[in-house]
């Protein structure tokens, strides 16, 4: 299931986190054949934002791995549409974006899910590290081997939750000038005991 909250986090607390990436660099990281413009999350902002999960889910949420990422007209211009059911050799549960920075666009713009022209619409949970690997690099940037299913568009302080399995990229492939700037947290959710 995939889920929308506008306006996820308290406004104050919304206007601490872009002051704080307004004011720090974004450092840029390699995964594998691709870079990441990203900044550290800190443990207060993380168990907010679990707090607040927790209470929609009426879970117990695990952080697996959270920062803020950026992408611009320059910066992390690829489709790369993949799925994150492998992070930091974890299998999360769900995946989540929360759109931090103004909306700059008026055409749709925000978060794709697609379909493979193989798999469907989600990373079989049994595939190989290998098969995933090799998928990435010949299908994440060929849209003939996908078709777009939906986008959820972007808005200030909206948070979109998904099962990680599900295969998505930002839309378009390419931001504005001041940059799309986003959480993105990866996480368990179990039942209660």
């Amino acid at each position: 299931m995939i889920y929308i909250v506008d306006d996820f986090i308290d406004k104050n607390i919304f206007t601490l986190a872009n002051k704080h990436l307004d004011s720090n660099k974004f450092q840029k990281l390699k995964a594998g054949k691709k870079d990441f413009h990203v900044q550290n999350s800190n443990k207060d902002f993380d168990d907010y934002i679990i707090s607040k999960l927790s209470s929609i889910e009426d879970k117990k949420i695990t952080n697996i791995l959270s920062f803020f990422r950026v992408a611009t007209d320059k910066l992390d211009i690829s489709w790369r549409i993949h799925s994150d059911l492998n992070i930091d050799g974890q299998k999360p549960d769900r995946a989540l974006v929360l759109y931090l920075s103004p909306r700059e666009m008026e055409d749709l713009h925000g978060t794709a899910l697609w379909e493979h022209d193989i798999y469907g619409r989600e990373l079989p949970a049994n595939i190989s590290d290998e098969d995933y690997d090799n998928m990435i690099d010949l299908d994440s940037n060929n849209l003939n081997k996908w078709r777009l299913s939906s986008v959820v568009g972007y808005e200030e302080n909206r948070l979109i939750s998904y099962p990680a399995s599900y295969f998505h990229s930002k839309y378009p492939n390419v931001s504005w000038k001041e940059g799309r700037k986003v959480f993105v947290m990866f996480y368990k959710a179990s039942n209660y005991e």
